[in-house]
This record gives structure tokens, C-alpha cells and sequence, in this order.
């Protein structure tokens, strides 16, 4: 399957060339962490609306799982009140300071991809990146977004993984599940808050998202690095988790967006979501 003519990553030049173009909305995503509305108002790329990715609803607390998606209805209405319409073709730019960033920004990727919208990408390098050419434009002052009706759900269910259909994966390994957490997660010296165990699903393979990132930096590797990092995943379906499915979806923008990979799922739950039942199997210790 061909990916859409607008996917994956876009360089800064790239976005520079169609600044102010009717179609394109520049969503940048940064947060508290980075400083969040207050950092937008003080500065940002022409043109871009502000969606704090912590705050503005982009994943939702399920039971004790804070992580999940979010209910379409909702989905519709935040993407509509920050201007995206079908057509749009979408950047994200979240700060570009690190990993966990990027990972904020693949995860509204994949939302929105999962809600049927079919042209986004992710700012290479983040704001960060955007700016460190003193050439490149810079504004100031509050988030604009133009009005758009609620925005036409057509889920695309294929892109997320139930807790249901990943332990049939783990049961039957016809899908590789991909941790993209940490040793010390994997192994279960350490646990997020919410879960009730500390482990892995069983089967799964180890591959921390911070190792498909420049040391230092928000930015990926080279896609022959990324290649050889995600060599040992095997072809097929495939099925990508952590703890909230936070890191998970900068694993998954990697094997589906970049590398191409076919049948690359988000399970949104995560460990969090898998251990709220103390019947589905967890395992410790590093991988067999």
C-alpha cells in the first residue's frame, strides 16, 4: 500500500515554500513542559494554531488507563475547532527538544490518521528545528485557528489494536508485538503508576523508542539506521505498545510512515490497559 502524496516527515524548507497556502493548517502541539501557550503567543511559524497535546484532549483516561483514544465525538469537535478539514493537509510541530516530543507528535499523527483524515506530517526537527535558520520566519501573539465544522469520523479501526486482539497476538504470534519501552519497564523493575504489574506482554520484542533518535535531540536517525534498528521485528503485522501509548506511536510512525511497513497497529492501552485484569499474562525479565 502506497503511502498518501503527504505523510510522514517534512523538512522545514519544504513547509517554508507553502507558508500561507488556503489548504494547509501548522499544528503546533508543545505543551507545559515546553512552555506551552505562553511559548506559542511568544513565538511560532506564520500561520499555525495552538493544540496543547497534554491538555487539549488528545488521549483520555478509560478506568485507570490514561492513555486510551478518545471518543469520536470529541475527536470531531477538536479537530474541528482548530480549523482541519477534510482536504487539509495537516503539519505537526511539536517542540523538537526530545524524544517524548516527537512522540506527542506521532501520536496526533496517528489520531488523526485514525479518524480518517489522510495528509498530515510531522515537522522535521520540531520548532526547534524551524528556527534554527534565523532566515526562517517567526510570529508572534494568540492561536487563530479558522472555524471548520465538527470534523466527518471515518474511523479507521485496522490502525488500533484492542486489549482482545493483542492477546490473541501474544496467544498466537500472528502478530510481533513491540515494546517500545525502556529495559527497566520491559524487564519489570519499574512500573508506570497506573499499572497493577510490572513486565511485558509476553512474546514481545524489546525496542526503546529513544533509540531511533539522535542523542540529544528530537530528530530521528537516518532511515538506513532506523532500518537496521527495527531489522529484528519481522515482516508482517505488527503490534505497537509502552505504557500509554505514548512512546508507542513514535515506534509505530516509524514502521508504518517511514519504513512502510503494512498491518502496524497502536494499542492505545498499553501496559496500563493490559494489567487492569489480572487474568492477562504479563512477563519479567529481559527478552528470551
Amino acid at each position: 500500500m502506497s503511502q498518501p502524496a503527504f505523510a510522514g516527515l517534512i523538512a522545514p524548507e519544504a513547509l517554508a515554500a507553502r507558508l500561507g497556502n488556503e489548504n494547509l493548517v501548522i499544528l503546533d502541539i508543545r505543551t507545559a513542559a515546553d512552555g506551552g501557550r505562553e511559548a506559542f503567543e511568544a513565538g511560532h511559524i506564520p500561520g499555525a494554531v495552538h493544540s496543547d497535546y497534554a491538555a487539549d484532549g488528545w488521549r483520555a483516561k478509560v478506568g485507570n488507563a490514561p492513555g486510551m483514544l478518545p471518543a469520536a465525538v470529541h475527536l470531531a469537535a477538536l479537530a474541528g475547532r482548530l480549523g482541519i478539514r477534510p482536504h487539509d493537509d495537516v503539519v505537526i510541530v511539536p517542540a523538537g527538544t526530545a524524544p517524548t516530543d516527537f512522540a506527542a507528535a506521532a501520536r496526533v499523527y496517528w489520531t488523526l490518521k485514525f479518524i480518517g483524515h489522510g495528509q498530515q506530517a510531522i515537522l522535521d526537527g520540531g520548532f526547534r528545528g524551524w528556527t534554527s535558520d534565523a532566515q526562517r520566519p517567526v510570529e508572534t501573539g494568540p492561536s487563530r485557528p479558522k472555524a471548520a465544522p465538527p470534523y466527518p469520523v471515518v474511523a479507521q479501526q485496522h490502525l488500533r489494536s484492542t486489549t482482545d486482539a493483542t492477546l490473541i497476538a501474544s496467544r498466537s504470534k500472528q502478530a510481533s508485538l513491540v515494546d517500545a519501552r525502556g529495559p527497566s519497564y520491559f524487564e519489570g523493575r519499574e512500573k508506570a503508576a497506573e499499572a497493577t504489574r510490572g513486565g511485558h506482554i509476553p512474546g514481545a520484542i524489546p525496542r526503546d523508542y529513544a533509540g531511533a533518535f539522535e542523542p540529544g535531540t528530537g530528530r530521528l536517525k537516518p532511515r538506513a539506521e532506523l532500518e537496521q534498528l527495527f531489522a529484528s521485528v519481522p515482516q508482517g503485522p505488527a503490534i505497537s505498545y509502552c505504557n500509554t501509548g505514548h512512546s508507542a506511536a513514535a515506534n509505530w510512525f516509524v514502521l508504518s510512515e517511514l519504513l512502510g511497513r503494512e498491518e502496524v497497529a497502536l494499542y492505545d492501552g498499553s501496559m496500563t490497559d493490559w494489567t487492569q485484569d489480572p487474568e492477562r499474562p504479563v512477563a519479567t525479565g529481559p527478552a528470551g
